[in-house]
C-alpha cells in the first residue's frame, strides 16, 4: 500500500469535527510512520452550519488534513464525490467512515492487517447503539439486496470499510453519479462478483451530537428508493455483461 485516502462526507458536523479529526489522524500519522502516505479528506455537503470553516482552521494543526466543499447533495452522493477525488489523487486504498463520531479508530488496524488477504474489508455492526429505527433500516436493506441481487450481505451499508482501489473502479464504473446507497451497490456488487470480501465485528457508538433524521416515514421512502436505484443497477450490470 502506497497511498491511503481516508474519507469523510460530513453534514452540520460543527459539534463532532474537531474531535473526529483529532481521533482519525492519529490513524494518518501511524499510517505514515509504516511508510505509507496517508490523507484524511472530509467533504462538506453544503452544510448549514460553519463544518468548512471549522475543517479550515483544523488543516493549519493536521496538515495531512484535505477541506473539501461542495454543494449539498446527500450522503451517497458525497461519499461517491469523495471515493473519485481520491482516486483522482493516487489512492491504492480508500477507508470511508462518517465524521458523527459513531466509529471507532482503534478498530481500524483489523482491517488494515487483512488488505494482503482482502480487497474489501468491511464492518460489521454486531451491537448497534444507534437506535432501533436505523437496525431496522439495516435489516431491510439486506432484504432488498437478496431481492434484487441474489446474494446475501453481512451489513451492506456499513459506514466503515476498507477498499483496494484496483478492484474498486470497476464496481463505480456501473454505479451512477449521485447514487443514493452507492456503499450497498458496492458490497453487493462485490459479493456478486466474488471479490475477495471479509467483513469485521466493530462498535457503532450513539451519535456524538446532532440529531438523529430517522424515522418510519423515511425509512419507507429509503426502501421504496432502494428497489427503484437497485433495478437501475441491475439494468446497468447487464449491458457489462455481468
Amino acid at each position: 500500500m502506497k497511498n491511503l485516502y481516508l474519507v469523510m462526507p460530513a453534514y452540520n458536523e460543527a459539534e463532532n469535527i474537531e474531535t473526529t479529526v483529532k481521533e482519525w489522524y492519529q490513524v494518518v500519522e501511524r499510517v505514515q510512520k509504516d511508510g505509507c502516505q496517508c490523507h484524511l479528506a472530509i467533504a462538506n455537503d453544503g452544510s448549514k452550519d460553519d463544518t468548512y470553516e471549522r475543517l479550515v482552521k483544523l488543516q493549519a494543526r493536521y496538515p495531512m488534513l484535505v477541506p473539501l466543499d461542495k454543494p449539498n447533495s446527500g450522503h451517497g452522493a458525497t461519499v461517491l464525490f469523495l471515493y473519485r477525488y481520491a482516486i483522482e489523487h493516487e489512492a491504492d486504498y480508500i477507508f470511508q467512515t462518517d465524521s458523527d463520531g459513531q466509529t471507532n479508530p482503534d478498530e481500524f488496524w483489523q482491517l488494515y492487517e487483512n488488505t494482503d488477504k482482502y480487497d474489501f474489508l468491511i464492518g460489521n455492526r454486531n451491537h448497534r447503539q444507534d437506535g432501533i429505527g436505523r437496525v431496522f433500516v439495516t435489516k431491510v436493506l439486506r432484504f432488498i439486496v437478496w431481492l434484487m441481487f441474489h446474494v446475501w450481505v453481512t451489513d451492506a451499508n456499513t459506514p466503515f470499510r476498507l477498499m483496494r482501489v484496483e478492484r474498486l473502479k470497476p464496481i463505480l464504473a456501473v454505479i451512477p453519479q449521485d447514487y443514493f446507497l452507492c456503499n450497498v451497490a458496492i458490497s453487493a456488487i462485490a459479493v456478486k462478483w466474488q471479490e475477495r470480501c471479509k467483513w469485521l465485528p466493530i462498535t457503532f457508538k450513539p451519535r456524538q451530537g446532532g440529531v438523529n433524521s430517522i424515522n418510519m416515514k423515511r425509512i419507507i421512502k429509503i426502501g421504496r428508493k432502494a428497489l427503484k436505484d437497485f433495478h437501475t443497477i441491475n439494468k446497468s450490470l447487464k449491458k457489462s455483461g455481468q
